[in-house]
This record gives C-alpha cells, sequence and structure tokens, in this order.
C-alpha cells in the first residue's frame, strides 16, 4: 500500500505548495497530514484512505512434524497382579512373648535387646509369693496324708490280726480296710494338689521354646509386672521364620490363591528381587472391613528386621491371548484412556478400554486390533490429526511378558 499524504492548509493560499509558520506537517505511519491554523479554527481535512486493491493476509501453513516411536500392537498373555501393603512379621511358632504368670517381682532378665538366645536359656525368672506358699502348703498337706495313710494300715494290721485270732469282728477289718482306702485317695489328692503348686512355681522361670533374638526388653528386674497381654516383659522372635502379612482390598480377594507366586516391590536398587508365596487367605470377613489378611512366605531367609513395613504384588488371573501394548503408549485423560495410532504420516487419537496391567504391559480389550501401529513416544500433548516421523531406528516391539508366558503354559 502507497503511503498517502494528508494536506491541511489556509483556504487563502493560493496553492497547496505554500508554506507558513502556521502550518506543520505529522507522520502517522500510514501517510503524511499536514497541519494549518487558520484564524480562530482549524480545519482538519483527510486525504488519505486505505488502497482499495489492498489484498488480504496470506495464511501459511506452519504445522510441525513431531518425531515419535512407534511398537506394533500384539497378542500374548498378561498375568494380573494384586498390589497390597503389608508388614514383616514372626511367622507362627517364631515368636515368643514373656507375659508374668501372676502378679510377680522380676527377680532376673539376664538378657537384653539384640542378644540371642538358645533353645531352654533363662529369660526372666518371677518372684511370686504367693506360689511359693502355696507350694509350702501342699507339700505339709501330703505329708499329713502320708502319716494318715501309714496310721490306716497299721490299724489294717492290727484288725485283721485279731480277726483272725477270733477276737474282733469282720466289722472292725472292714472298718480298716476302708480306712485305708480313704487315706490313699487323700494322698493321692494331695499329692496332685503339690504337682499343681510346683507346676504354677516352675513358672516363675521362663525359659526360651527356641533359637532366637531378644526383639524387645520391656521391664527391668526390681518391676513389678501384671499376668496381662498388656504388660509383656520380653519378646523373643525366631529371625529365620518371618512372612509378610498383607493387607489386601476386598474387591481384589477373589482373585488371590494360596500357594500364588508374588515379589516385594518398592526395595533398594541393586536389591535381588525377593520372591514370596501365598500361604493362606481368610474364609471369613468381619462385616464392614474394606481389606483382608493375607500371608506370605519368604522363598528364602531375609534380613528384614520384624515390623518392617512393605510393598507386594502377587501374581492373579491369567489371560493368555490378550491384546497388548507398551505401557508407555497409554494416554489418560481423566478417566478416558486413548492411544495414537499411526495413519501414513498422522497420528489418530484413539480411545481404548483397558483390562490388565503387569507395570511393563497394557490388555487393551477394545479400541485397537493386533498389527496396528501405535504411538509409544512423542505422543505427550499431540493433537489428533498431527503430522508425524516415525523415529525407525528407536522404534522398539512390544513382547509379552516371559513369566506370564512360562506360566501359560503350565
Amino acid at each position: 500500500m502507497t503511503p498517502m499524504t494528508g494536506t491541511i492548509f489556509n483556504s487563502q493560499s493560493p496553492t497547496p505548495n505554500s508554506q507558513d509558520a502556521s502550518s506543520r506537517t505529522i507522520s502517522l505511519g500510514i501517510g503524511s497530514w499536514k497541519l494549518g491554523v487558520v484564524g480562530s479554527g482549524v480545519l482538519l481535512v483527510l486525504a488519505a484512505t486505505a488502497a482499495c486493491s489492498k489484498q488480504a493476509a496470506e495464511e501459511v501453513d506452519s504445522e510441525t512434524v513431531v518425531p515419535v516411536m512407534t511398537a506394533p500392537v500384539v497378542t500374548g498373555p498378561i498375568r494380573g497382579r494384586v498390589h497390597a501393603t503389608g508388614l514383616v512379621s514372626p511367622a507362627p511358632g517364631g515368636d515368643l512373648v514373656v507375659i508374668a504368670p501372676e502378679a510377680a517381682r522380676i527377680v532376673e532378665i539376664p538378657r537384653a535387646e539384640g542378644d540371642r538366645v538358645r533353645q531352654g536359656d533363662v529369660l526372666v525368672r518371677f518372684e511370686i509369693p504367693s506360689s511359693a506358699a502355696e507350694v509350702q502348703k501342699q507339700a505339709a498337706e501330703v505329708q499329713r496324708a502320708q502319716a494318715a495313710l501309714a496310721n490306716a494300715k497299721a490299724n489294717q494290721v492290727r484288725a485283721h490280726d485279731l480277726f483272725d485270732r477270733g477276737i474282733a469282728a469282720r466289722k472292725d477289718v472292714e472298718d480298716a480296710d476302708r480306712a485305708v482306702a480313704d487315706a490313699e485317695a487323700a494322698l493321692a489328692q494331695a499329692e496332685a494338689a503339690r504337682a499343681a503348686a510346683n507346676l504354677v512355681a516352675a513358672r516363675s522361670i521362663v525359659r526360651a521354646t527356641f533359637d532366637g533374638v531378644v526383639a524387645k526388653r520391656f521391664h527391668n528386674p526390681g518391676d513389678l509386672v501384671e499376668p496381662v497381654s498388656a504388660d509383656p516383659v520380653l519378646r523373643v522372635i525366631d529371625p529365620r521364620r518371618l512372612q509378610v502379612v498383607a493387607s489386601v482390598p476386598l474387591a481384589d480377594s477373589p482373585r488371590i490363591t494360596v500357594g500364588a507366586p508374588a515379589h516385594l516391590t518398592a526395595v533398594a536398587a541393586g536389591t535381588p528381587e525377593v520372591g514370596l508365596k501365598v500361604l493362606s487367605r481368610p474364609a471369613a470377613v468381619e462385616v464392614g472391613t474394606a481389606t483382608i489378611p493375607v500371608r506370605l512366605a519368604f522363598n528364602a531367609p531375609t534380613n528384614f528386621p520384624a515390623g518392617t513395613p512393605v510393598e507386594v504384588e502377587i501374581d492373579a488371573e491369567l489371560h493368555p491371548n490378550a491384546v497388548l501394548i507398551p505401557a508407555p503408549a497409554l494416554v489418560r485423560e481423566g478417566e478416558e484412556t486413548a492411544v495414537f495410532v499411526v495413519n501414513g504420516d498422522k497420528a489418530g487419537r484413539r480411545a481404548v478400554q483397558i483390562g490388565l496391567t503387569d507395570g511393563d504391559h497394557i490388555e487393551i480389550v477394545s479400541g485397537v486390533k493386533a498389527g496396528e501401529m501405535i504411538i509409544v513416544d512423542g505422543q505427550a500433548g499431540l493433537p489428533d490429526g498431527a503430522a508425524i516421523r516415525v523415529d525407525t531406528g528407536a522404534a522398539s516391539d512390544v513382547k509379552p511378558p516371559a513369566d506370564a508366558a512360562d506360566k501359560g503354559e503350565k
């Protein structure tokens, strides 16, 4: 467009070319405008407009070609996994919590936390005054019963002798025999009571029932303790017999089977995979509960301390002929899931419905089929129909999980 010049001049000026001190020229970018002042007023005249032949702005296609990596959709086996959190705990028979048999005072605790103990070692020695008095009492009762029995037997011999000589009556013999029987019963009762008292007294000394480690020491010698679970004295565990008690969501409980393999997740880098096996699952749950406890055994001895929180993945159902894509290929937008399919040099967004996932692969229930090429890298923020350039050198094929394939054949 050619810049136009607008001239503002005095009406008495003979020509537009004459200029005086009262005229000025103002440049406004699209032309030049000359301002003239005449008497008491100013007359402004617009002498230039945009050219009628102005052309519309040219539209330029500035779409950028996006480099992407692709992989084919394949079919293969995939096994679902149930994720749960749990705690490393001693297995049944590998945990001993010492509680006082009666209200007592601690006389001795020879082991400290972290000390190893052998089966039969003394763990705690209690002083139970009531049990000691009971032992003495029952011992005296036994002595009294023994003396009564000896006297009854002497009377029995004398009665039989007199009866044989014709001096005593048969009734005297029968009474003597009955007295001996009663004395024997009394002695047996006294001995049983003494054994019970001795048993209670023996509980004042607690010994280790297995080789283990003192995990926690709650009291010291001289402390008074009560015979309740809320007042433990010592805890010993067997580090060779540990398990994981996992809290599995109730909705996933039908997917758990006894004997199913599992492994720990979120372990330190470079740590070998820690394998487990499902030992048991509850046959009944409490009303209103959201999780169920599932016990898993370690496949090999472990150094995890009891009480360590862990995360586990338990193998669940197997789909042998699933349509699979790499996990990075899936695009999530809110509750929607989609993939980008390669259509020549364009990327097409396609909504999909997913099924099982094992972390590396995702099962596609509907939306794509085996053999189609999908974008596995570079699809972030990619619009539908965008121009793409496939980086064939970096493309990778989807391989079915080897472990799932092996398990599918078994």
